[in-house]
């Protein structure tokens, strides 16, 4: 059986990696809502 220290260590390393991917999730997602990322390329916008 592991010992209480290494599960401890991968536990932190699984939350580390978890609050990065929210983090870049919610600038992303602030990107889109702030309209600073746009879906459409600037050439397939039709005029």
């Amino acid at each position: 059986m592991a010992d209480r220290s290494s599960l401890k260590l991968v536990g932190v390393i699984f939350a580390s990696v978890t609050l990065a991917v929210m983090l870049v999730t919610g600038m992303v997602v602030k990107g889109y809502a702030d309209g600073a990322l746009s879906l459409e390329t600037a050439s397939a916008v039709v005029r």
